[in-house]
């Protein structure tokens, strides 16, 4: 694939550097979304240098720990949509995210795509980050919306089923979109690297299925598990 200089990359910067100024003049929390950009880049920088050490190591060790840091700190993040920050709450979002997306995880590499080494790091790595960021998002979406309709009124299942529809309406988006509004990253990073575009479509569907399904499941448990903390608050009233 075609290495991309840095002085043209930092083009693409300059709609992003026009949308904050648009954000600082209307006084939007355009720090906010300075730091979140300069984070971006300093992360991506970080982990691509660690990414190449991952690559190149052949010890399972390193490649578990780092799955369980993704794990942790998708549950993190996930955790600040909560109104709840306890650690009980921490501990909810961490099996949701987890117990699902670990089970897809080891579907894909080792029955899809039959990896020679069950850790193989260039494959296991990204698609591991692919299963908890998509499971992380709807999570916090799930979390948010259930929150908000059980403080509005609503009971335990409609609160439920409200916010896993509500969890699940970027996912079937992108579902409906794939291949006529737009061509995902995975598929689209394949094709530029010269594959051809019907086995990149074979691995695009696998993604597809694999961050609805993680994903949705995510909700679901995290959904389930809630009704104990909800009963006790209801107790607590």
């Amino acid at each position: 694939m075609q290495t991309i200089p840095i002085l043209e990359l930092g083009i693409i910067f300059i709609p992003t550097a026009f949308l904050l100024v648009v954000m600082f003049r209307w006084q939007l929390k355009a720090f906010t979304g300075l730091y979140a950009n300069v984070r971006m880049l300093v992360q991506l920088l970080l982990v691509g240098y660690f990414l190449t050490y991952v690559f190149e190591t052949s010890q399972p060790l390193v490649v578990v720990l780092l799955i369980a840091l993704m794990i942790a700190v998708s549950a993190w993040i996930a955790l600040r949509s909560s109104e709840d920050k306890s650690a009980k709450t921490y501990f909810i979002f961490l099996i949701a995210i987890g117990f699902p997306g670990l089970i897809l995880l080891g579907l894909v590499t080792q029955f899809v795509l039959q990896v020679q080494k069950w850790f193989e790091p260039s494959l296991v790595v990204p698609i591991a980050g692919m299963i908890f960021a998509n499971s992380m998002n709807t999570v916090s979406l799930a979390a948010e919306r259930f929150e908000s309709e059980f403080n509005r009124g609503e009971d335990y299942v409609d609160a439920r089923r409200i916010a896993l529809d509500a969890s699940l309406i970027p996912q079937i988006n992108s579902l409906f979109a794939v291949g006529l509004v737009a061509l995902p990253g995975m598929m689209t990073g394949q094709i530029l690297s010269g594959v051809d575009p019907i086995i990149a479509v074979r691995y695009q569907i696998m993604v597809m299925w694999m961050t609805f399904g993680s994903g949705g499941l995510a909700a679901v448990l995290y959904l389930v598990l809630r009704i104990r903390s909800v009963k006790h608050k209801g107790t607590e009233c």
